[in-house]
């Protein structure tokens, strides 16, 4: 039985990151204009800590600018809002991300509708989500759809009349993904955790998008032969042959049985994960070009 074809989303995201660059530079050279992402950090998570200094890194090596601000757990969300408006108001700043999650004190929902919905890169504002769904071309998408999408497509070409099926219906990725398969001409089932048998729901679809939080729920008889799978779990569990207390990462598809089935699919880790930086350094130059009043390059 012959295996799927493995989506390298590290090396697509590598790619995408060189074209990010190089239409950055241009975007310089023709009109002065050098992007800038700001990232606000509440907290000491480690796990955010990691992402933020990795993007920060990301955003300077693409010939961006980037500026981070980092603030102590026991922010009020007076103090973060304020800070919003200031990076809302400031034009060396095209792009705005609250890294995710807040601590509890904060309301979530007010601090996003506070950015700016054309600064708005991580595309949670519900202005953005509105002109999404309603097939707006100047929507701002949220960065890991955006980067399954292009895998998708890169995986599998022209999506016209494909069958697509998104397990998870978050406000991050499951919807907003069901839209852009939807503006592809895809025939999409949104599904969820309750959706009534599920694997057979999962076995109509060409395109097969698990995005639920639960550790290898799809099994591999779920899977339609020869469809493309794209696994955004991430999912940490007990790994002893690594040594006590280890842990390993694994995704919402179980992908030694998916792999013998499926025509492509995303390896957990390497495969979406990568995508999402790439896709947000990517937002934050069309936002610069948005604002700037000059065409966006097709990247």
């Amino acid at each position: 039985m012959s295996e799927a074809k493995i989506i390298d989303g590290k090396a697509f995201a590598a790619g995408l990151r060189l074209r990010v660059a190089a239409a950055a530079a241009e975007l310089k050279t023709r009109h002065g204009l050098v992007p800038g992402l700001a990232v606000v950090l509440v907290g000491d998570d480690p796990a955010s800590q990691v992402y933020v200094r990795n993007k920060g890194a990301q955003t300077v090596e693409a010939g961006m600018a980037s500026f981070e601000h980092k603030l102590p757990a026991a922010t009020g969300q007076a103090e973060l809002l304020a800070l919003v408006a200031r990076l809302n108001a400031d034009p060396a700043v095209h792009g705005i991300l609250v890294q995710l999650p807040l601590p509890r004190q904060i309301d979530t929902e007010a601090v996003l509708a506070a950015v700016d919905p054309a600064k708005d890169v991580d595309g949670f504002h519900p202005v953005n989500t509105g002109k999404l769904w309603s097939g707006a071309a100047d929507a701002m998408a949220p960065c890991t759809p955006v980067g399954c999408l292009m895998l998708i497509k890169d995986a599998l070409g022209e999506l016209k009349g494909k069958r697509a099926l998104v397990l998870g219906r978050s406000n991050i990725v499951g919807k907003p993904m069901a839209a852009l398969l939807l503006a592809e001409h895809c025939t999409v089932t949104l599904a969820h955790s309750r959706t009534v048998d599920l694997a057979a729901e999962c076995r109509r679809a060409d395109i097969l998008v698990a995005a639920v939080g639960r550790e290898r729920m799809v099994k591999g008889d779920w899977v339609k032969p020869g469809a493309c799978v794209i696994d955004v779990g991430i999912n940490r569990i007990p790994a002893p042959e690594k040594g006590e207390g280890k842990t390993r990462l694994v995704g919402d598809v179980d992908f030694e049985g998916a792999v013998t089935v499926a025509g492509s699919i995303t390896p957990v880790p390497g495969g979406v994960g990568p995508m999402t930086i790439a896709c947000l350094l990517r937002n934050t130059l069309i936002a610069a070009c948005h604002q700037k009043g000059v065409a966006a390059p097709a990247i």
